[in-house]
């Protein structure tokens, strides 16, 4: 493409998109252009007071040295009090077989307290006692490294302090308001 053609591509482009504009896009729109963006499911877990769970997409790795992770939780959570108060929590990332549990803990009116995993099977992280989900793709556990101000959403910066893999591939994925499976080729 000369340079003529990528100029000519990029007005076309701001054609399309327009202007930036000064007003703030609606939720509705935010969650339709951010659900085009494909990501794994987790459930990042805590060991407070009792254990605690919740679902959650907003997981990246940051570093492989050290090794950071980092998950974003809301404000309001009480996963985000949990883990301010332990300085540790764990993450496990979901298999395609686990859409029901990514479901139930995303529900608000799961359970909370030991009742919160008692129908699942699980075993305390050995650094931090963090429920770790049998079953999963693989799983960390993290030691809170800091915090950053990410709006409604604190952003957890977390130390990997152990880590695992379990005996699958096929990785659960949340696209378009809707759960997928990803399923590596049989070749």
């Amino acid at each position: 493409m000369t340079r003529s053609d990528q100029a000519t591509e990029a007005v076309h482009i701001k054609t399309r998109i327009g202007h930036p504009s000064a007003t703030r896009p609606s939720t509705d729109a935010l969650r339709s252009v951010f659900g085009t963006f494909a990501t794994g499911i987790t459930v990042v877990t805590a060991s407070s007071d009792a254990p605690l769970g919740m679902t959650a997409n907003s997981f990246t790795s940051v570093s492989l040295s050290p090794p950071l992770v980092l998950v974003c939780v809301q404000r309001e959570a009480a996963m985000h009090a949990a883990i301010i108060e332990d300085e540790m929590f764990a993450v496990s990332v979901l298999s395609s077989g686990q859409e029901q549990l990514a479901k139930y803990f995303a529900n608000r009116k799961r359970p909370r307290g030991e009742e919160e995993f008692a129908l699942h099977d699980w075993v305390p992280g050995p650094h931090s006692g963090a429920p770790i989900l049998a079953g999963a793709l693989a799983w960390m556990e993290c030691r809170l490294t800091a915090v950053y101000d990410g709006g409604d959403h604190s952003i957890f910066l977390g130390s990997v302090l152990d880590l695992g893999r379990g005996a699958g591939d096929d990785a659960l994925l949340f696209h378009g308001g809707r759960f997928h499976r990803l399923v590596p080729d049989a070749a």
